[in-house]
Parts: C-alpha cells; structure tokens; sequence
C-alpha cells in the first residue's frame, strides 16, 4: 500500500499572518494563488525584495503595528487606529506620544506585570503542593 503525500496549502491571507505583512500591500501574484507550506518556510528562510521591503517599511498588519508600539490590538482600536501604519507613521507616533498611547502602555504594563505575578504564584502552589505528603 502506498500512501500518498498532499501538499499542504494555505490561503495568502493565512500565509500574510505567519509572514507578518499586510496582504494587500503583497504582490498580486502572492494574492492569487495558494502558498505550500514548503513555498512559506522557502519565504522565511529567504525573504524576496518584496517581503524585505514591507517588514521593513509596512504598511504593516495591526498586530505588527501594536506590538512595535508596545500596545495591544484592542489598545489600537481604542485610540482610533484601524489601518495598518508605515514604520515612519509607527515611528511618528512614538515621537508624539499622544495621551492615549502613553495610557495604552501603562495598561499593557500593568497587564504584563500581572501575567509575571499569577505565573509566580501558581509556580510557588504547585511547589507547595508537590511538597505536601500524600
């Protein structure tokens, strides 16, 4: 019996996402067609020209432009950015650093800061619980 190996595709939007661009600013012919998943690994180990110039420049897709901004994406749509942003539009921000940016930092801080104490607790309980005789 002979088993049969099928390649395994993905939709652009899907191949967009692991890459981290912005789908619409990709080449048409990278829209149309499906990506293997041998294509995807062949784009990451060696990004073309195309792919190179948009992680550097953008537009980038919102969660590249929340996490360069050290935001979450909920943190963008609550201070009004909805389209994707340019590394120079990303870095302006940085510069300005409007009221509502700054605020969305400290949230995402706090946030942080409180996923490191709940990971140290849980940590110290199944310490503790793992030293209780049975």
């Amino acid at each position: 019996m002979t088993s049969h190996q099928t390649t395994q595709t993905m939709k652009p939007a899907t191949a967009a996402k692991k890459l981290g661009v912005y789908l619409e600013a990709t080449p048409a012919e990278f829209q149309e067609g499906v990506v293997s998943r041998s294509e995807l690994n062949a784009l990451q180990a060696d990004p073309p020209a195309w792919l190179q110039e948009l992680r550097a420049n953008g537009p980038h897709p919102r969660p590249v432009v929340a996490s360069k901004l050290g935001i979450s994406i909920s943190g963008l749509a609550r201070g009004g950015v909805t389209e994707p942003l340019t590394t120079e539009q990303i870095e302006a921000l940085k510069t300005e650093s409007p009221e509502w940016l700054q605020q969305e930092r400290a949230t995402q801080a706090a946030v942080r800061k409180e996923a490191v104490r709940i990971k140290e607790r849980n940590a110290q309980r199944a310490e503790q619980s793992g030293n209780q005789p049975s």
